[in-house]
């Protein structure tokens, strides 16, 4: 089965460009690590540029980082922003991993 790359959801984009607006353009990256409640954890935050070996992901100007450790973790996946209760955050729904954490961010495969 052919692995995908993960998808950013039209939101997202928005959300960043929101981010973005005004001021110097920024990339969300977004990262797995080791650690967290449940084995690895997301990092998600804005970063100035590309590594030379990154995935880029852009639509309109606004563009989404994932480097080449991360991304067998987050094959298939969909990065999305949702504003909720709880808080406005961007979220990783990922098909690969098997159990999550309440907090959202941790994971495991």
């Amino acid at each position: 089965m052919l692995a995908l790359p993960p998808k950013v959801t039209d939101r997202a984009f928005e959300r960043l460009a929101e981010i973005n607006e005004g001021g110097v353009p920024r990339c969300l990256r977004v990262a797995v690590e080791g650690g967290g409640c449940s084995g690895f954890q997301y990092d998600i935050r804005l970063d100035e540029a590309p590594e030379a070996d990154d995935l880029v992901i852009e639509q309109g100007g606004q563009r989404v980082l994932i480097d080449p450790v991360s991304l067998p973790f987050l094959q298939d996946a969909v990065i999305d922003f949702t504003d909720e209760l709880i808080g406005a955050r961007f979220v990783i729904q990922n098909p690969n991993a098997s159990s999550s954490c309440g907090c959202g961010t941790s994971f495991s495969m």
